[in-house]
């Protein structure tokens, strides 16, 4: 039995007449007749009676077309499926974040991208970074992006990573005494209440070796887990603080364009960067591959550079 002798069976019993299923069919009549022949013979039994010059279909012909009827609409089913996924309107994407871009900017990103892609779907948590990589090295998610940490410990044959580097800027309140500055320096942050991201975080280290390289005054009043809480107390005029270009973008989209904070370079520069990761061994899909592209000119648009980490890449 053989999917071509079910078409040719579906089609004689709705039509009734070996030359109707061969004319929908666009094939011969002996060609149907041949494909009834051979389905009859696979099952060893009579599917249908001549009479009068007609074929009359025995009752287990009603059952088998019963079934026959589900097949070949699943077929169909997996069929535009399938091309669905071929054209990325399929399908489901998983990422792992840690948390700041999970806030706002990757949910953007997804909009933008996938959400042209009618019944595509996706999965967005966030995790501490370190659990963003074992959560990618378990090969339980398409894509993940964290912190990356020079020296940190990962299994690294279990991931495949590109690491982006962007140097961070200062926050200031808009109608703050540094809003008119092009540029700001540890001397002129000096004293001034500070927001900081904790003292493990590489920011947070870089920020007070610039501190104290120029003899300044680090006046940490504010510390948190992530960027984006860090521009409330920036918003409301009681500290400035050093933010990625992540949380720049996150900002805007959040709140629009407006002088509530302006962002100036900081000198010396403070870098920050990510990891994208994912799976090792699990091929990516067609839609993972096309938001991974997407994600990468959207990291270099915000002004990320590729470094090289010394790592094998197995993309």
């Amino acid at each position: 039995m053989n999917l071509n002798q079910l078409k040719a069976f579906n089609a004689l019993m709705l039509t009734g007449s070996v030359s109707e299923a061969a004319r929908n069919l666009h094939r011969t009549q002996p060609a149907v007749s041949a494909q009834i022949a051979g389905l009859e013979s696979s099952l060893g039994m009579r599917l249908f009676e001549r009479r009068g010059g007609r074929l009359h279909p025995v009752p287990e012909a009603y059952y088998l077309h019963e079934e026959c009827t589900e097949l070949l609409h699943r077929m169909d089913s997996i069929r535009n499926n399938m091309s669905g996924i071929k054209v990325l309107d399929r399908g489901i994407l998983r990422i792992a974040s840690m948390p700041g871009p999970s806030v706002a900017v990757l949910p953007n990103m997804i909009t933008q991208h996938l959400g042209h892609y009618g019944e595509s779907r996706n999965t967005l948590i966030s995790r501490s970074s370190s659990a963003v990589l074992e959560l990618v090295a378990a090969q339980q998610f398409d894509l993940g992006l964290a912190d990356f940490r020079e020296g940190a410990e990962h299994e690294s044959s279990l991931l495949n990573q590109t690491v982006y580097s962007f140097e961070c800027v200062c926050a200031v309140p808009g109608k703050g005494d540094l809003s008119g500055k092009a540029a700001i320096s540890p001397g002129d942050l000096s004293g001034k209440p500070f927001g900081m991201l904790y003292a493990e975080h590489p920011t947070h280290q870089s920020t007070v070796a610039a501190f104290a390289e120029h003899r300044s005054e680090l006046n940490c009043r504010f510390m948190t887990q992530y960027f984006i809480p860090l521009l409330t107390y920036v918003r409301q005029g009681v500290a400035n603080a050093i933010v990625d270009p992540l949380t720049v973008e996150a900002y805007r989209l959040l709140f629009g364009d407006n002088d509530d904070v302006l962002f100036k370079r900081f000198e010396p520069a403070v870098r920050f960067s990510v990891a994208v990761v994912t799976p090792a061994h699990r091929p990516a899909s067609l839609l993972a591959q096309s938001f991974q592209k997407y994600l990468h000119e959207e990291l270099l648009r915000m002004g990320g550079k590729v470094i090289d980490t010394g790592s094998t890449s197995r993309e």
